[in-house]
């Protein structure tokens, strides 16, 4: 298993600099090459406003995801993309199904097929959909289409339910305590950092609780 993590961040790593490479190419073509440079004073401004807002997250998401994701899903989701709405819901999905934990090896490689499943699916569906997208949203009833913003709570919500089964006391946690945060009046930035610290704080703390009883048991 060493040794499939090993090659999982080499090639991780390989895949994800060429992504990264590849984002950067349009624009430093469009900017030097087509000569429509904005200036650096400007890319500087509105990049430090854009972080302001959601830098908290580029350090969160790796940290969040990776217990379900693992070393090899870690890459390939960040590699793909739509991880919240699609890789982690397909992670869970796929390790329901087949009986095994998350944070395990064997979570890890079925976690991993999963997201590639998932992944190739969507490519598959999204190739047409972008080509006739505005047809298709001409087409789409009104009705329909204001359901659309709910699609991405019912996802989480349902993921929420999964994981909620299995350790009850974990999830009326989680939810009452992303209730309280996100009803407090706080920096939008900061309510994720807490409701992940909090929540990972009570279940340290319940764990030893419980392994003291049930050494005090024995």
């Amino acid at each position: 298993m060493q040794e499939f993590r090993n090659a999982s961040h080499k090639w991780g790593k390989i895949t994800l600099g060429i992504a990264i490479l590849i984002s950067f190419a349009l624009p430093i073509y469009i900017s030097f090459a087509m000569g429509y440079h904005p200036g650096f004073s400007l890319i500087l401004n509105s990049f430090l406003a854009y972080a302001a807002v959601v830098a908290i997250v580029w350090f969160l998401e790796p940290i969040m995801y990776f217990p379900v994701l693992g070393v090899s899903g870690t890459y390939v989701a960040f590699f793909t993309g739509n991880i919240s709405n699609m890789c982690l819901p397909a992670v869970a999905s796929c390790q329901e199904a087949v009986g095994v934990k998350p944070g395990t090896d064997e979570g890890e490689i079925i976690g991993t097929l999963g997201i590639s499943a998932a992944s190739l699916v969507n490519k598959i569906i999204l190739i047409p959909v972008i080509l006739g997208g505005l047809w298709l949203l001409t087409v789409i009833p009104e009705s329909v289409q204001e359901v659309f913003p709910f699609v991405l709570p019912a996802i989480f919500g349902a993921v929420l339910a999964q994981f909620a089964g299995k350790f009850p006391l974990y999830g009326v946690l989680a939810l009452v305590i992303g209730i309280l945060i996100n009803a407090a009046p706080i920096p939008l930035f900061t309510k994720n950092v807490l409701c992940i610290i909090i929540l990972v704080g009570i279940m340290l703390l319940v764990g030893k609780i419980r392994n003291k009883d049930n050494t005090a048991s024995e």
